[in-house]
């Protein structure tokens, strides 16, 4: 996910998105650990994506 996509996103839907994220991730990490992912990178950027959605939702925080 790009950072101008989730500039794009107002703040319930990010807080949604973070928890999604979250949960797919988690359930990446484990399925990883019973049986290799066949793109183990995907884990990076998964981890990434929410960096750069908690981010701008601190960002948010902030600045009002």
């Amino acid at each position: 996910m790009k950072i101008k996509e989730v500039r794009d996103l107002d703040t319930k839907d990010l807080v949604e998105k973070i928890e999604n994220a979250e949960a797919a991730l988690t359930k990446m990490k484990l399925n990883h650990q019973i049986t290799p992912l066949g793109n183990p990178s995907q884990i990076k950027t998964a981890r990434r994506d929410i960096a750069r959605m908690k981010t701008e939702l601190s960002q948010r925080e902030l600045n009002k």
